[in-house]
């Protein structure tokens, strides 16, 4: 487990490390406009149509500034220049992928976040968060069409001694037909995020709204919550066991979940999935629990081979995904293996992406129409 986790880190790291500065840089365009992430009637950061950010700072007795970039500053740092009145402005040395990033300012060697715009949970922390517009971000676009509900749920939790919080989308139809029953996914964050990054920053309720709405998808019920019950620190992921988180999972969320929803409350209408350490957390539980769950999805989190799965006639659906500038070689020869195998395995990699968002909200919009479809 301990080298399982630590080799997760290093693919965080590896793959987060984008040098944004290439040999040569076309001319910067001067059409920025502010991020869709911004604080209301705030300028700043301002992103164009190659995919650079600028940033603008007021931070007049400031020595130095710096835009760390990505998932604890993994991507790398963007020094800002200091003005005469007192104000810091800098712009990426290059375009940045498209999609969801982290970011925080550090500040004469302090961390602080960005007052322009809004936070996203990473990091273990609430860091600052910019969209560089994505060419098919048509697909988590907010639509007119009808929209399910994110609710927050507390559930009783006697093996951490408290009320725990997750979060569950339910779909348009849910209220509409009180008879019908639903599957259920799910869906787990990343190291250093929580219950509320999946809606936040991957958007899984609006990606949901949207394939239902045009018929792509049957409607399920999605159940998003913290994947932890010890507090460890940035850094410390080694230090993580998952033997609590599955009790709290399978012993006393799912119960509650079948309890107070509409679902069908049975091992072929359940699935699992989760990004990054989430899939850490996907691979251990569904392997150790196979009466529980019959779709497995990992996104940038891991593989499946045939030798670790006993029992085949349990698994219905084995879904493994990253970005192109992860594992993608590794992926596709682990879901040939398992197919090989005479399992149904899909795999997906979602190109120029990186260990982020973008990479896993096109993985949910692949994997949602392959789940429960008998």
């Amino acid at each position: 487990m301990r080298k399982y986790l630590i080799g997760l880190v290093s693919l965080l790291i590896l793959s987060g490390s984008l040098c944004l500065a290439q040999t040569v840089q076309p001319k910067i365009i001067d059409d920025f406009k502010p991020s869709t992430l911004n604080q209301p009637g705030q300028d700043y950061p301002q992103v164009n149509s190659q995919g650079y950010a600028r940033f603008h700072i007021v931070a007049p007795q400031a020595q130095s500034l710096i835009v760390s970039l990505g998932l604890g500053g993994t991507r790398g740092g963007t020094p800002l220049t200091k003005a005469e009145d007192g104000s810091w402005i800098g712009t990426t040395a290059g375009p940045m992928e498209e999609g969801f990033h982290y970011y925080h300012l550090t500040i004469d060697g302090g961390v602080f976040n960005d007052p322009g715009t809004l936070n996203f949970y990473g990091s273990t922390r609430w860091e600052s968060g910019i969209e560089i517009p994505a060419h098919d971000q048509d697909f988590y676009a907010l639509k007119d069409v009808p929209h399910g509900k994110v609710q927050q749920i507390l559930f009783p939790s006697k093996s951490t001694n408290t009320s725990r919080r997750a979060f569950v989308y339910t779909p348009a139809s849910y209220d509409k037909d009180k008879s019908q029953r639903y599957p259920v996914l799910y869906l787990q964050h990343g190291w250093g995020e929580d219950e509320t990054a999946w809606s936040n920053q991957g958007h899984a309720n609006l990606i949901m709204d949207n394939m239902i709405a045009e018929g792509k998808i049957k409607p399920f019920i999605i159940v998003m919550t913290y994947g932890m019950t010890n507090d460890v620190k940035m850094g410390g992921m080694a230090n993580f066991k998952i033997e609590p988180f599955q009790t709290v999972l399978i012993d006393e969320l799912i119960p509650y979940v079948d309890a107070n929803f509409r679902t069908i409350a049975d091992q072929p209408h359940r699935a699992m999935a989760g990004l990054s350490m989430g899939g850490m957390e996907t691979h251990t539980i569904t392997l150790a629990r196979p009466d529980v769950f019959s779709h497995y999805a990992l996104l940038s989190g891991g593989i499946y081979t045939p030798a670790e799965i006993k029992d085949k006639s349990k698994v219905k659906l084995i879904f493994v995904s990253c970005g192109s500038f992860e594992n993608p070689d590794g992926v596709k020869k682990a879901v040939v293996a398992l197919k090989e195998a005479g399992f149904n395995a899909v795999s997906f990699v979602s190109e120029n992406t990186r260990h982020e968002f973008q990479t896993w909200r096109r993985s949910l919009y692949e994997l949602a129409p392959l789940l429960f479809k008998n």
